[in-house]
């Protein structure tokens, strides 16, 4: 009966382990999820707020990604 005792609570520990890295996931998923909504929400509100300067940094940033692919 030791090795089948031995083997239970094993696999309580392995189950409870299991279920506490499933709640630690589902919570990180959670934050990361607001945190993109609230990236997305600051990025509006400043494309709204400064429009000349979001087109010129669009603008540079697509020459640069541009530059960068062609290998030159």
């Amino acid at each position: 009966m030791e090795i089948a005792d031995k083997v239970s609570d094993f696999a309580h520990e392995a189950g409870d382990k299991f279920t506490s890295a499933k709640e630690t996931i589902t919570d990180k998923g959670e934050q990361l999820l607001y945190a993109e909504q609230r990236l997305m929400k600051n990025c509006q509100r400043y494309v709204r707020d400064n429009p000349i300067t979001s087109l010129g940094i669009a603008m540079a940033t697509g020459f640069l990604l541009s530059r960068l692919s062609s290998g030159r």
